[in-house]
């Protein structure tokens, strides 16, 4: 949204201490925003639809009494309302309507006291439940878990980025759980004579490493890899994908 910077300022957008507003400005004892802030307010609009307005306030600059100055105030709330309402715009319950005359800490700028300011609530975003934190959640004690996408790179214990997504979803399953408790088992693939580096318990280790960086306690989880004793498909594999799924990190439910 471009903001006018000169004397005369227009539509100011504002984050503070949790609240957002914004407020519309007027010319010298108008009651109807300006040209320019009916420009920006309406950009405001189509980028805040769902936004629900709960508080306006409405200023004035310090030239004439208290008392017009107030009922100008009044009138800049009551036209700035009737344009929200116009464009579809939603309004608490509780909505607060103050008007002030002169009794308020002024700008020396005067064309930043013709103002009403619009507080407004943005609608909660709940968060998507993957379907990784959906299986871990309904999961029961004993229960093996895939993590689905987990990738290394080669003949080693070092997560590729594009495991990420899988790794959070794992960490938002252990922080909305407290009471789950996990056993991270790592698993290789090819290999006829066992795991000689011990990479499956390497990267058991390191997803286990993962969530203790981001606070998971370290009693709720233990590690260990099973090398190739526990394949899915007879190896040697007969294909890239069942080596993919052989070359596996799971999950056992210890608690739920």
């Amino acid at each position: 949204m471009k903001i006018t910077t000169a004397i005369v300022f227009f539509l100011v957008s504002i984050t503070s201490l949790g609240q957002k507003q914004v407020e519309v400005f007027f010319d010298f004892n108008k009651d109807f925003p300006n040209p320019a802030s009916i420009l920006d307010i309406n950009e405001w609009i189509s980028q805040n639809k769902n936004a629900e307005i709960y508080k306006l306030l409405g200023y004035c600059d310090s030239v004439d009494t208290k008392n017009y100055n107030k009922k100008l105030a009044e009138r800049r709330i009551e036209n700035v309302q009737v344009l929200l309402v116009k464009s579809g715009m939603k309004f608490g319950t509780d909505l607060e309507k103050i008007a002030f005359g002169k009794d308020f800490k002024q700008s020396k700028i005067q064309a930043e006291n013709r103002k009403v300011t619009i507080f407004y609530r943005e609608p909660l975003v709940l968060p998507i439940e993957s379907e990784l934190t959906k299986k871990i959640k309904n999961s029961k004690v004993g229960e093996h878990i895939t993590l689905p996408n987990i990738y290394f790179f080669n003949n080693s214990a070092r997560i590729v980025p594009k495991s990420d997504p899988t790794l959070y979803d794992l960490r938002c399953a252990m922080e909305e759980n407290p009471k789950l408790k996990i056993e991270i088992q790592g698993h290789i693939c090819c290999q006829t004579k066992g795991d000689v580096a011990d990479v499956s318990t390497a990267r058991a280790r390191a997803i286990y490493s993962y969530l203790l960086r981001h606070k998971i306690d370290r009693k709720r989880m233990t590690f260990k890899g099973f090398a190739n004793t526990r394949p899915i498909h007879p190896i040697p594999e007969k294909s890239p994908q069942e080596e993919d799924e052989n070359r596996r990190v799971e999950i056992l439910i210890v608690a739920n």
